[in-house]
């Protein structure tokens, strides 16, 4: 289905949210475009590349592992 979030979609969101981090800040914090962090978000980009996986992990403070799962 192309509406049903990946993983690392719900994950992201439920990271943000726990670490009260806008939409705003953390492509800031990951050093990623403000678009992407949307996209992924929404779904649009289901797998995000591994750079981009490796820096939201690390604005996160959590494993890659983590973030994927």
């Amino acid at each position: 289905m192309a509406n049903e979030k990946s993983t690392i979609a719900k994950n992201i969101k439920r990271l943000r949210k726990q670490q009260s981090l806008s939409q705003d800040k953390l492509p800031k914090l990951a050093d990623i475009s403000h678009n992407t962090i949307i996209k992924i978000e929404s779904g649009e980009i289901p797998s995000p590349t591994m750079d981009t996986a490796q820096k939201i992990a690390k604005a996160f403070g959590v494993s890659l592992d983590d973030l994927m799962k």
